[in-house]
């Protein structure tokens, strides 16, 4: 794999974590991509076509073209790498797509959307820069050219949303109605707040970016001790981490830690 990252200049660095390209022509036919509660712009530069597969039914598969949005996901899903084999994507911070998508990541949630629906023509016309650029550095001007004219007006993000996203980052466990009550407003409006601007409620956010640290810590080991594991992440138990990992990853904590590597993307798992 040869994979290269760029951190884009102000004001874009406060939305965008990396815009990152990747080449890879690896020996297995499908990946499943884990949940992460952020949403990507990825942009195919092999294949005007991009083919996301559902991991329960393994040959059913929904067809989109060769630049998409992917919204916040609650479940895994699955892609066939050797499509993929060129590509290039946009990596947002949590909640900082909502400036740049023309739809509030709420409305993607669990599902890819057609760049070209978003944005109109633009979209295909920089595919097709994407594809005719001759170096990953030249790409990356690009894209981040593309995503500079999205921000015409300074956006504006709600106090509560910052607030609860900074809460959540620390490692605290979502006390929502406090959070709510500290920025004046009720319970319900708050949730319907966050959940515009990031795409997932307060909790379910909270639940996924917690099942990617535990990812991160156990990604690398052979025999974790996953009590201890547990317990570092904010779990009640073992069986409590056994659920969220065969819920958002669709594997058990041995399965994901037998077929993780680090020879593919981040939130990646090879199947075998």
């Amino acid at each position: 794999m040869i994979y290269f990252s760029h951190i884009p200049k102000p004001p874009l660095s406060d939305f965008i974590d990396r815009l990152w390209h990747c080449s890879d022509k690896p020996p297995h036919s499908r990946e499943r991509i884990l949940p992460t509660g952020t949403v990507e712009l990825v942009i195919n530069l092999l294949d005007n076509e991009i083919r996301v597969y559902d991991p329960q039914q393994p040959n059913r598969c929904s067809r989109y073209s060769g630049a998409v949005a992917s919204g916040p996901y609650r479940r895994c899903f699955v892609i066939d790498p050797l499509q993929h084999a060129s590509i290039i994507g946009v990596h947002f911070k949590p909640g900082g797509a909502f400036p740049f998508l023309g739809a509030p990541p709420n409305e993607l949630a669990d599902t890819h959307v057609d760049l070209e629906v978003l944005w109109g023509q633009v979209a295909a016309e920089l595919r097709e820069r994407l594809c005719a650029a001759a170096t990953p550095a030249q790409r990356f001007l690009l894209l981040e050219d593309a995503l500079i004219s999205r921000l015409r007006r300074p956006p504006v993000r709600h106090a509560a949303v910052t607030l609860a996203l900074e809460s959540l980052e620390r490692g605290a466990g979502p006390s929502v109605r406090d959070i709510a009550r500290r920025v004046g407003l009720s319970h319900r409006h708050f949730i319907q707040v966050f959940a515009s601007e990031v795409g997932l409620t307060p909790k379910l956010y909270w639940r996924i970016r917690r099942f990617q640290q535990a990812g991160e810590a156990v990604r690398n080991l052979r025999a974790p001790d996953w009590a201890a594991v547990a317990l570092d992440c904010g779990y009640f138990d073992q069986s409590h981490i056994i659920r969220d990992f065969q819920e958002f990853s669709g594997l058990s904590p041995m399965a994901y830690v037998k077929q993780a590597s680090d020879q593919v993307l981040l939130n990646h798992v090879p199947q075998p």
